[in-house]
């Protein structure tokens, strides 16, 4: 190894270093079936929601039976605290409307009490802390990497009892309702079942269709060479026209995050943990033939970067509106935002959609972020009441509104299909929802957090240096990432 490569990687373990201590520090700091409860014998009382959807039929109580050892109108007067990340006014109407419907209309006799954290880092914060007091909720929401480092300590459950419970669980048919991805990224590699997904966001390819067909291509790439042909074609348009201020643009703006550097290895049919021998590994053929094809892309003026990607003042246009990009990677969260962007004063008129990530042989893929619900451990009783809550967010009415709140998918897709039928979303947004089964999550463990930071600069650096330098950073990347395992166990 280099010495310059040395003193990069000890840097950069330096500094990753420094936010694992952050981390630690601040988690001392004190501080449906179609129905919502599936098998129940039902008298349906539904209600319609502002947003004009209805809440699943609830149960009458008189016929209540036993579920999970309890009678369940032992639930009657149990408040559930709900922890979740909000805050903002559309978002906090949204979750608030759920869940005074559930108050107004489940049997059990079951209130939800619901309180921002401010944001996944501030739930972390504040979950860690909780757990050192005891003073913990009933149920969060969070990402797959907090929950595997909480069920690790004991701190949330096991949900496959109450899955599978003949009362109160899901049924085959609502489990198979659900997107395979999302709902995969909730279980441990020792079969536990710690989170269940509630909505989910795709990292996806925007696609400008009228500019490609202007260069000649009739239809989106369907591999990485189609891919190369048009990114590269879109920069020599802009190179050669009569303007000198879009020299430089054109294809692929690049951006070295790990979310997008993950898609392109899913669509190369890769990954770079291995659950079974927990462990990283960034040295495979996938993973190499992704560096060198960004390498590639960056060296052949195919690729650019932008210091206002992914999200500019609206003031200035994004790239993609203006066609100084044919291509950008971005979330699907982010649609909004693109659509403002080409309604701003120099923005085209062009037709653009949606696209997932392609490999070497024709291969698919979208990179999914899974926002997902955990039970804490507490109580039997409120354990139960937090599941049956946990029935009805997951509902497909339920989770078709949450998705007119919240700009993300459902995680069902039968409530896909209500949205549809119901004429919601753009183009762009159906678009989107097509491509969720080509979703796949990244690595659902405690230490990923701040390898993906290693990720990012790992694939920065591919661009500074020559490519024959591509093994040695790789290898370098995939050595600082058992390093940081050890440090995070």
């Amino acid at each position: 190894m280099r010495c310059s490569e040395k003193a990069f990687r000890w840097q950069l373990i330096f500094f990753l270093f420094i936010s694992l201590i952050s981390v630690m520090l601040s988690s001392c700091r004190p501080e449906n079936g179609v129905n919502a409860n599936p098998t129940l014998p039902v008298t349906v009382t539904e209600t319609v929601t502002e947003k004009g959807g209805s809440v699943p039929a609830t149960p009458d109580p008189t016929q209540m039976s036993e579920a999970m050892g309890l009678e369940l109108s032992e639930l009657d007067g149990i408040t559930v605290t709900f922890w979740h990340v909000w805050g903002s006014d559309e978002l906090l109407e949204g979750i608030t409307n759920v869940i005074l419907a559930f108050d107004a209309t489940n049997a059990y006799g079951i209130t939800v009490k619901a309180l921002n954290q401010g944001g996944y880092n501030g739930l972390e914060d504040a979950m860690n802390a909780a757990i050192q007091s005891g003073d913990v909720p009933d149920l969060v929401v969070g990402n797959a990497n907090a929950f595997a480092s909480w069920y690790a300590v004991d701190a949330i459950i096991d949900m496959a009892p109450y899955m599978e419970d003949e009362v109160v669980g899901l049924g085959e048919g609502a489990m198979g309702d659900f997107f395979e991805g999302p709902f995969e990224s909730g279980v441990t590699s020792g079969g536990e079942r710690i989170s269940l997904p509630f909505q989910q966001s795709a990292n996806v390819l925007f696609y400008n269709e009228t500019w490609a067909q202007e260069l000649g291509f009739d239809s989106p790439p369907s591999n990485v060479a189609e891919f190369k042909e048009q990114a590269c074609a879109a920069a020599e348009a802009n190179n050669t026209d009569d303007s000198p201020d879009n020299d430089g643009t054109g294809g692929l703006v690049i951006y070295t995050e790990a979310s997008n550097v993950m898609s392109w290895v899913f669509a190369y049919g890769g990954d770079v943990y291995d659950e079974q021998e927990m462990s990283y590994d960034f040295t495979s053929e996938e993973v190499v033939g992704v560096a060198e094809f960004w390498k590639s892309l960056w060296d052949e003026g195919c690729a650019f970067e932008m210091e206002r990607y992914p999200y500019p003042d609206l003031s200035s246009p994004l790239a993609f509106s203006t066609r100084e990009a044919l291509f950008i990677m971005s979330s699907t969260a982010g649609l909004s935002r693109q659509m403002e962007a080409f309604e701003t004063e120099g923005a085209t008129d062009d037709e653009w959609t949606l696209i997932p990530f392609v490999g070497p042989e024709g291969e698919k893929a979208v990179n999914v972020f899974v926002p997902s619900l955990a039970v804490v451990k507490t109580t039997a009783k409120k354990q139960l009441a937090a599941w049956l809550f946990i029935t009805y967010l997951l509902s497909p009415e339920t989770q078709a509104e949450w998705a007119t709140f919240s700009d993300t998918y459902p995680v069902r897709m039968s409530a896909g299909e209500i949205l549809k039928d119901d004429g919601a979303g753009s183009p762009q947004w159906k678009r989107g929802f097509s491509l969720l089964s080509y979703g796949k999550t990244e690595p659902p463990v405690p230490s990923w957090p701040l390898v993906r930071r290693a990720v990012g600069d790992a694939f920065a650096d591919l661009f500074r240096k020559p490519s024959e330098n591509i093994p040695a950073i790789l290898e370098s990347l995939e050595d600082l990432a058992d390093e940081l395992v050890s440090l995070n166990q």
